[in-house]
């Protein structure tokens, strides 16, 4: 059995062509961007067009053109080249050979989107990007495969392309979809002061995802919050399977870590992430306001998406942080006490695993992935409940044992959530809907 993965962006590392290909059957990973390594630039630079399609032919000279050093092309692409997240945009893991790009078309894809999204038209953005990716790789001549495997959004034309050729469909659900939209935009529309005026309904982005889940044979979801918000938008509950994300942690344990810490310093609560309405943040602020007598002390990581004045109008034991890089994330998790994240709504949020594995207990809400075992890694609790909150951290401050007392089981909580648990669970769930829907399709060794 051979699977084709498509995908735009680095999502979750390419943890799903990583997982398919340790299990031996990814036939090709196709992506907007990647940076390829110096074998594979060599090889477009020679590359015969020769009895190539039109559409293989346009893509392998668009590629030429952008390894040419004096094109603006080129200089366009060494601009990408020199952000970070771009020269991460890579898988050691894969071999170059199995992956397929498009980096001249996703240049002027990108150049497209950020002048929508400059306009506030973010959702038109993403549609746009998202059909022109999909109506890309839908033309591509693919490897040999059974099994198509994309994610929600950007595979639509992709899958009804896919869908006439026979085989599996499988559509990774990113988020909870139309559930999570209304729940944050009358969230937004409670707090005003928070991010401004909520945004209009997307009917036409979310129209397109329904017909992805139409033509999907199965759903992945990361989370029982995103099946159950995907049953009650009426997909049918047999098509969907929980895949929860995997995370590979660092070998280093933090021995200097949270055991270490002097009791008298204020106990350091960490948010780390997008910092939004969608992730809970007022409710946040409103518990640490309720403990502004008590030694504690919340620290704030990540790009900003609130208003100015309510970033001001935070209590003073909270400090909000510009954005860091992964590396830096690290220093970070080493430098707090709890990890906190009273999400609203989240697909999974992979920064719980990230915390784990620094020793961090987490308190959360049972709106993303499952991952807290309640008393032993961290806490749940209710959404929307700053009160909730602020008594679970009250914990953490009246006893300062117990956040290393949890630090051994939060690092052991992580191996439950391997690339490889998760490429058997994606493999368990391939095999199945195959038989059941295919069960006389000549399978490819």
């Amino acid at each position: 059995m051979k699977v084709v993965v498509s995908q735009i962006g680095a999502r979750e590392h390419y943890v799903a062509a990583r997982a398919l290909y340790q299990q031996g059957l990814l036939a090709a990973l196709v992506t907007d961007w990647y940076a390829f390594g110096k074998q594979k630039a060599e090889i477009l630079k020679t590359e015969n067009l020769k009895g190539k399609s039109g559409n293989e032919e346009g893509e392998i000279r668009n590629q030429k053109l952008a390894l040419q050093p004096r094109t603006y092309v080129a200089r366009c692409l060494a601009s990408v080249i020199r952000n970070p997240s771009a020269l991460a945009a890579r898988c050691e893991a894969i071999p170059d050979g199995l992956v397929r790009a498009f980096p001249f078309r996703s240049l002027l894809w990108k150049w497209r989107v950020r002048r929508l999204a400059a306009l506030g038209r973010s959702y038109e953005a993403f549609l746009h990007i998202d059909a022109a990716f999909a109506n890309t790789v839908a033309r591509c001549h693919l490897p040999p495969h059974d099994v198509f495997f994309g994610y929600s959004y950007a595979s639509l034309e992709i899958m009804e392309a896919e869908k006439k050729r026979g085989g599996l469909l499988v559509l990774d659900q990113i988020d909870p979809g139309p559930v999570h939209f209304r729940m944050v935009a009358e969230e937004i529309a409670r707090h005003s002061e928070l991010a401004g005026p909520s945004s209009a309904f997307p009917t036409a982005y979310f129209e397109r995802n329904r017909r992805e889940w139409d033509l999907a044979d199965v759903i992945v979801v990361n989370s029982e919050w995103s099946r159950e918000a995907l049953i009650s938008e009426g997909v049918n509950p047999a098509k969907i399977e929980i895949l929860p994300l995997a995370y590979e942690a660092l070998a280093e344990n933090r021995e200097s870590g949270i055991g270490n810490r002097e009791s008298e310093l204020p106990l350091r609560v960490l948010w780390l992430g997008q910092v939004n309405v969608g992730k809970g943040i007022h409710y946040l602020m409103e518990a640490a306001r309720l403990l502004e007598s008590e030694n504690v002390h919340f620290d704030v990581v990540g790009p900003i998406g609130i208003l100015p004045g309510a970033v001001a109008s935070a209590p003073q034991n909270m400090t909000f942080h510009s954005s860091i890089s992964r590396d830096r994330a690290a220093e970070r998790y080493q430098q707090a006490d709890v990890f906190v994240l009273p999400t609203l709504s989240d697909g999974f949020a992979l920064t719980q695993l990230e915390a784990l594995a620094h020793g961090l207990p987490v308190i959360a809400t049972p709106n993303c992935g499952r991952v807290v075992e309640d008393g032993k890694t961290g806490f749940i609790v209710p959404a929307r409940d700053a009160q909730a909150v602020a008594a679970t951290v009250l914990k953490f401050v009246a006893d300062r044992n117990l956040s290393p007392s949890m630090a051994r089981a939060c690092q052991n909580a992580v191996k439950r959530f391997s690339v490889e648990a998760y490429g058997k669970r994606l493999v368990e769930i391939i095999e199945k809907h195959h038989r059941a829907i295919h069960p006389k399709l000549k399978v490819i060794e």
